[in-house]
C-alpha cells in the first residue's frame, strides 16, 4: 500500500497517509492517457468555423453568357465553386467535435495518471494552505516553499479564498476533486492534493 508524507504549508512533515493501491498504485497505461486527453481536447473545440456554399454566396441570378457559340466553357452562375468569389465545396460548417467515451476508460485513465505522478515522486499531500484571506502573494510563497511553481492543486470542495488567490498565478491551477481530470494532471509538473480531498478521490475511483 503506497504511503506518502503529509506536509504543511511550511514544507514540514506532519504525518503520513496510506493511499489506496487500486487508485494510486495502478498500472500506468500510456495509450489510455492518450485516448482520454484526445477526448477532452475534442470536447473543448468550439467548432465554429464556417464557409458559404454556392447557395449562400451573393449574386449569380443571371447566366454569365449564352450556352453556345462563345468558345468558352458553359457556365450557369457566378456562384459556381469554380469561380473566384463563388461557393466553397465541402468547406467546414459549425459542428460538435465531442464524442462519448466509456466511464470505465475515463476512470482507468485517471488512476493511471495519479499512479504515474506518485511513481515519479511528483505527488504531495498537503495539510492546508493556511490562508486566512485572499492574498496572491501568500499563496505564491507557500508554493515556493513546496517547490511547486508549476502545480495542480486539488481541493475537497469549494475554497473561495484559495481559488481567488491563485487566479492570477501562471502555471498554477486550483481544481475541486469533482473536476479532477487527466489533461490537467499531465499538463502540470506537480500534483498537490489537500489532505481532505484524498478520501473523495479514492471513493470516486475505487
Amino acid at each position: 500500500m503506497p504511503t506518502v508524507d503529509i506536509i504543511d504549508a511550511q514544507n514540514q512533515k506532519v504525518g503520513q497517509i496510506e493511499l489506496s493501491p487500486a487508485v494510486f498504485g495502478a498500472e500506468v497505461k500510456p495509450y489510455l492517457l492518450h485516448e482520454v486527453v484526445q477526448w477532452q481536447l475534442a470536447g473543448r473545440r468550439k467548432g465554429t468555423a464556417s464557409t458559404k456554399t454556392r447557395v449562400e454566396v451573393a449574386g449569380g441570378g443571371k447566366k454569365p453568357w449564352r450556352q453556345k457559340g462563345t468558345g468558352r466553357a458553359r457556365s450557369g452562375s457566378r456562384r459556381s465553386p469554380l469561380w473566384r468569389g463563388g461557393g466553397i465545396i465541402f468547406g467546414p460548417k459549425p459542428r460538435d467535435y465531442g464524442y462519448t467515451l466509456p466511464r470505465k476508460v475515463k476512470k482507468a485513465a485517471l488512476r493511471s495518471a495519479l499512479s504515474d505522478k506518485l511513481g515519479e515522486g511528483k505527488l504531495m499531500v498537503l495539510r492546508g494552505f493556511d490562508l486566512t484571506q485572499i492574498k496572491t502573494k501568500a499563496f505564491v510563497e507557500v508554493l515556493g516553499r513546496l517547490q511547486a511553481s508549476d502545480a495542480l492543486v486539488v481541493t475537497a470542495g469549494v475554497d473561495d479564498v484559495l481559488e481567488r488567490s491563485s487566479r492570477n498565478v501562471p502555471r498554477v491551477k486550483v481544481l475541486r476533486a469533482q473536476g479532477l481530470n487527466v489533461y490537467d494532471i499531465l499538463k502540470h509538473d506537480r500534483l498537490v492534493l489537500l489532505e481532505e480531498a484524498v478520501a473523495g478521490i479514492e471513493e470516486a475511483l475505487s
